[in-house]
C-alpha cells in the first residue's frame, strides 16, 4: 500500500517519544506534526462548544519555527486544557501564522514534558518534506 502524501507515525525510541511526519510543504508537515503529537498523548477532545485560537510566531529557522508551535500547543494543554484538531497553518520567511479550532480536553493519557531539537532535521523526502521529533515524557 502507498505512503499517504502528509501523515505521521510512532517510531521505537529507547526513553522518550520519537515521531516521523510528513507533508507536500511546511504547513502540511506542521500540521502533521500536531496530530502526531497529539495521537502519542492519547489527546481525546471534549464534544460540545468549540473555541478558536489565532497566534502568530516567528523563529530563526524551520525547525525552530516547529519546536515553537508545538510547544505552543502543550501549553495550551497544559495551562489552559484545550487541544485543536482543525488546523490552518501559513509559513513565510520563519514566520507563521495559525488559526486553529479545537475544545477542552476530555482525557489525556500520558503528558509530553518538552519537544526537543535531538535528531530534529526538516528534509526533503519521497512525499515532499519530512522530519522527526523526540518528545521528552
Amino acid at each position: 500500500m502507498p505512503t499517504p502524501l502528509t501523515g505521521f507515525k510512532e517510531v521505537p525510541h529507547t526513553a522518550d517519544w520519537e515521531l516521523e511526519a510528513w507533508g507536500p510543504d511546511l504547513a502540511a508537515l506542521f500540521e502533521q506534526a500536531a496530530r502526531g503529537m497529539y495521537a502519542l498523548a492519547g489527546v481525546r477532545l471534549q464534544a460540545g462548544p468549540r473555541q478558536l485560537r489565532q497566534f502568530e510566531l516567528a523563529a530563526i529557522d524551520a525547525e525552530s519555527l516547529l519546536v515553537r508551535f508545538l510547544d505552543e500547543l502543550l501549553y495550551c494543554a497544559s495551562a489552559e486544557g484545550l487541544a485543536f484538531d482543525v488546523f490552518r497553518v501559513v509559513i513565510s520567511t520563519n514566520t507563521l501564522r495559525a488559526e486553529l479550532e479545537g475544545a477542552p480536553l476530555a482525557s489525556l493519557d500520558k503528558e509530553i514534558k518538552a519537544v526537543t531539537y535531538h535528531k530534529l532535521n526538516i528534509q526533503n523526502g519521497p512525499h515532499g518534506l519530512e522530519v522527526r521529533i523526540v518528545f521528552d515524557v
